[in-house]
């Protein structure tokens, strides 16, 4: 059977569809009889309105649009968990899009009436004034104006990362960048935790993405030019994981020859069979904070933006020794 429309709800209830919108928009201006009459339909129709329609008329969508840069960072997954696990509570459903597929995903939320939107991606031409609740999640280089941000303290964990290799006794630890800023506030805090240990930071990987494959690359130009190294702090797992390709491809092993840290505790990294040492950065409680966030903005458009740091940390498991 096809579908009931706004139209058989009005037909069921005989009274006109301004009248059945305007008990959807929960308008107070519907005579008790009426209310009662459109509501016997709804029911009886098992009518379920759909979430274009009901933008398009202003009824609120109960949608939350979730832009990311990068399907397969498996940061998002504990992301996409925390924000589900406040926004269900409340109603809202979460839609995602990736900015790499969909350079207007922005603005095709904001076309179908989302009621927030969360950034968790470099904003690019994003970066403006966005006219729905906002947040901005993670390190990012540039900022949205009159936007939420909650990020884990990527220096704090850096230099955790760093300070736990330095107190294994490695002198010579590498560490694998790349593009984005998370990996910039990484990469700055490891420099200079190093100098203030008396050490001197080695980077590879600049002009790299952070995957990898990126992981891979920088690796083997980090080992290339210096052949010496002890130990690899990696932006994230996964370039912790190219990391560990490029030393077996050059004979050498994680733990014994080489210790390797990376970043974001993924499932990747707490799989039994990898068992990375790497830092946690909370991502559950990050989108758990985002969603409290965003549904504060919904609530009161007028609040002050939040501007949240979740506090990282270092889980020890099989990829780093003491020298």
């Amino acid at each position: 059977m096809a579908r009931p429309t706004i139209y058989d709800v009005a037909q069921r209830a005989g009274v006109s569809k301004s009248l059945v919108s305007l008990v959807l928009r929960g308008s107070p201006k519907v005579g008790a009889e009426s209310r009662a009459a459109i509501e016997a339909a709804i029911r009886e129709l098992d009518y379920r309105p759909s979430r274009a329609a009901t933008a398009l008329a202003g009824v609120r969508t109960r949608s939350v649009g979730l832009v990311i840069d990068d399907f397969r960072n498996l940061w998002f997954v504990d992301l996409l968990d925390g924000l589900r696990d406040v926004l269900d509570e409340r109603g809202y459903q979460v839609s995602v899009a990736d900015l790499r597929r969909d350079a207007h995903a922005v603005d095709g939320f904001i076309a179908t009436h989302a009621e927030a939107i969360v950034v968790a991606a470099e904003p690019g031409d994003a970066a403006r004034s966005i006219p729905v609740p906002t947040a901005l999640v993670g390190g990012r280089a540039s900022s949205i104006p009159g936007a939420d941000t909650i990020a884990n303290d990527d220096a704090a964990g850096a230099r955790m990362a760093t300070r736990h290799l330095r107190d294994l006794g490695h002198r010579r630890i590498g560490h694998l960048t790349g593009l984005g800023g998370s990996a910039m506030l990484r990469r700055d805090a490891y420099a200079d935790e190093m100098r203030e240990g008396g050490l001197e930071p080695i980077v590879a990987g600049r002009d790299v993405e952070t995957t990898e494959e990126g992981g891979f690359r920088a690796a083997h130009e980090l080992l290339e030019r210096h052949p010496d190294v002890t130990a690899v702090f990696a932006s994230n797992d996964i370039m912790a994981l190219g990391a560990a390709a490029a030393l077996r491809d050059r004979g050498l092993r994680v733990r014994d020859d080489v210790s390797v840290v990376g970043y974001d505790d993924s499932p990747l990294a707490n799989s039994r069979y990898l068992s990375f040492t790497t830092i946690d950065d909370r991502s559950r409680e990050v989108g758990e904070a985002t969603a409290r966030a965003v549904l504060a903005r919904i609530d009161d458009p007028q609040s002050a933006p939040q501007h949240v740091l979740v506090q990282p940390a270092l889980i020890d498991r099989g990829t780093t020794r003491a020298v």
